[in-house]
């Protein structure tokens, strides 16, 4: 997608070397974040497509760019998350058309999915509509089961002077371990029935 209206983008890790006790091998976040122009800020517009591709097109840059961050190839990523701050001229479901819409061969999670060796799945995200340096918590599963709590986890992030108002901030992160000294990893979050642990 040639002219989509990028403006800046930026990534960062964040590696936890203790919690609780000193972990055997540090736990990485990479977040990659990138500022778009919404082309539908300040107008009402039926079809979504237009940001249905766009999102397409964003998930596969910002899972490379993470993934990339971490030095890992696709079978090493472990949990996966998304999230997009719309600027205050657009709409909540502007984030949704870009985070949550599926075609049968685009959408948000399939281009992400596609570096990161996941299944199929639903991936976990937050969107909302913000203004300036507004920060956002990303939620964070599992990349071949959003439900499994061994990788259930959230990163909080902001992009310093974005959203402005006719823009979106668009975000993706990986990480490549569970949660940091995790240990309740077979416990299964299943739409409210009891978790089950093994003895």
């Amino acid at each position: 997608m040639a002219n989509i209206p990028i403006l800046k983008m930026t990534t960062w890790i964040e590696e936890t070397y203790i919690e609780g006790l000193l972990l055997d091998k540090p736990s990485r976040r990479a977040v990659a974040m990138v500022v778009v122009k919404n082309p539908l800020a300040d107008r009402y517009k039926d079809d979504l497509s237009e940001l249905i591709e766009i999102g397409h097109y964003l998930g596969a840059v910002l899972s490379a760019r993470a993934r990339d961050m971490l030095g890992i190839v696709p079978g090493e990523v472990a949990g996966i998350g998304k999230g997009c701050i719309v600027g205050e001229d657009g709409e909540i479901e502007h984030a949704a058309a870009v985070l949550y819409a599926k075609k049968t061969d685009k959408g948000f999670d399939k281009s992400f999915q596609c570096e990161t060796n996941g299944h199929p799945v639903e991936m976990m995200g937050n969107a909302k509509i913000g203004s300036i340096n507004d920060p956002l918590d990303i939620p964070i599963g599992y990349k071949g089961d959003p439900f499994m709590c061994s990788h259930r986890d959230s990163i909080t992030v902001n992009m310093p002077g974005a959203p402005k108002r006719d823009e979106m901030v668009v975000i993706g992160v990986i990480t490549d371990t569970p949660r940091p000294n995790e240990r309740i990893s077979e416990a299964i979050i299943n739409y409210g029935k009891s978790s089950k642990r093994n003895k």
